[in-house]
């Protein structure tokens, strides 16, 4: 008997809004404690659930997915816990505006097999959190540890009484599943490659993506040379560099360059001077103008055999300078293993032009990493790049998708605006996952201004 896909995922939906029905109705109390439950369940397995990831999708490595569970965990839960997200949210009295939240309804999310653990998880609080309910489809390389995330959650919320099949997984991975699952949802919450993402905004139900990454690193002349390497090369070989907000390059300025390729090579990175070794690198990471496959999420040292390198054992990442910017060195575009390309600048308009150069030729709309201690020209940088964030002397890579020691929403979606064909310029928060009402009461003591005083 021929699969029909289309009954296959009527079911999901049906299950899904039964269970949403009954949970809307529960408290804040009731709900935040379901929310809490599924991110204290990956805490609490970070380290099995790291494993399971890198062992089936051979990405990243287990340390830092366990570093990635634990804090995204707690990071997104000390973010929600105390966000009304029920009845009223908001009072205005001058305004005369009450808010008044709402659920979506049913959230299709669709995950990547870069973060097959934190995705899930992050969108499911998300989706709980506004009174929703969530069906992920999950990577088809990546079906194992996703799947195994889910019936964590949903262990963990039959132990509070929760309805059933508030998150459900697909447990039959396909495309045609995916189309039908994101046209019969209420929303869809897509966090992958662009070609999922195209295909998430074309299916008729209202979409948040994500875009692609290519995170520049400008290094002022004002700064410890010392510290700024360091965060960048850490940023570079985090998860052996398949976080989409992770450091891609190092700008800086032309007199430090021998400096900064020094403090790389006291990070354990090697760094490619000869004409022969960067061909070869380039050979095996880009073909056809794209990233290779086969380096997506490979340690500095599998990347340089692949290569034919011989590098140090203690090898992390592997740094390269490259012969021009944008379209001129196909270095300038996002790398998702830990290799740096280095450029240099002579004055700090030209480092933003190189910046600019390299987004427009990918990653527009997404983020940059600036270290400097001059608030003028982090600010310009803000104001000239198209990007949705901008993130000051910090590990871009752990923290443009939140952080402890900045106000960036946690998430594991990044929306990069309308420069990156997105629907949002800001991290995917609960906000977007729940309907607001406003109540306008009639204000008889406003003002109302003269047409002298409007038109003058």
């Amino acid at each position: 008997m021929e699969f029909d896909s289309k009954a296959y995922i009527t079911g999901y939906i049906e299950r899904a809004r039964k269970a949403q029905a009954t949970f809307e109705k529960l408290s804040q109390k009731e709900t935040d404690a379901a929310v809490r439950a599924i991110a204290k369940v990956v805490y609490d397995n970070a380290q099995s659930l790291a494993e399971i990831a890198v062992e089936e999708t051979g990405m990243g490595n287990v340390s830092d997915k366990i570093l990635k569970n634990k804090n995204k965990s707690k990071m997104i839960w000390n973010h929600l816990k105390d966000k009304k997200s029920k009845g009223i949210i908001e009072r205005d009295e001058i305004a005369g505006i009450v808010k008044l939240a709402k659920p979506v309804g049913v959230v299709a999310a669709i995950s990547p097999v870069t973060n097959p653990s934190v995705t899930p998880m992050g969108n499911a609080m998300f989706a709980l959190k506004g009174g929703n309910a969530i069906i992920i489809t999950p990577h088809n390389k990546a079906i194992k540890c996703s799947t195994k995330t889910v019936e964590m959650m949903n262990a963990a919320l039959e132990k509070l009484g929760m309805p059933e099949n508030l998150i459900q997984i697909l447990d039959v991975q396909s495309r045609e599943n995916t189309k039908n699952l994101i046209s019969m949802a209420d929303i869809v919450v897509a966090t992958g490659g662009m070609g999922m993402v195209g295909a998430a905004y074309s299916s008729g139900k209202p979409a948040l993506g994500v875009g692609v990454g290519n995170v520049q690193c400008i290094i002022d002349r004002d700064v410890d040379l010392k510290e700024a390497v360091q965060k960048i090369a850490a940023g570079r070989a985090f998860d052996n560099g398949i976080i989409c907000a992770a450091e891609q390059t190092v700008i800086c300025p032309k007199e430090k360059l021998s400096d900064v390729l020094k403090e790389l090579e006291r990070c354990s990175a090697y760094v490619i001077k000869e004409k022969g070794e960067k061909g070869a690198l380039k050979n095996v990471m880009f073909e056809n103008g794209n990233l290779h496959r086969q380096v997506v999420g490979r340690s500095a040292k599998e990347v340089a055999a692949l290569a034919g390198l011989r590098v140090p054992e203690n090898t992390k990442l592997i740094a390269v300078i490259a012969d021009g910017i944008g379209i001129k060195d196909i270095f300038s575009k996002e790398k998702m293993c830990p290799v740096l390309a280095v450029y240099t600048y002579n004055d700090f308009e030209e480092a933003i032009e190189i910046a600019a150069e390299n987004l427009a030729l990918e990653g527009k709309g997404h983020s940059v990493s600036i270290h400097s201690n001059s608030v003028n020209k982090i600010e310009l940088a803000g104001e000239r790049l198209c990007i949705s964030r901008l993130v000051v002397n910090q590990v871009c890579a752990t923290s443009a998708g939140g952080s402890f020691y900045n106000g960036l929403a946690p998430t594991n979606t990044l929306g990069c605006g309308t420069w990156g064909n997105n629907s949002i310029s800001e991290n995917l928060d609960y906000k977007h996952l729940i309907n607001i009402s406003r109540i306008a009461y009639y204000m008889p003591d406003n003002a109302v201004p003269a047409d002298e005083e409007i038109w003058g």
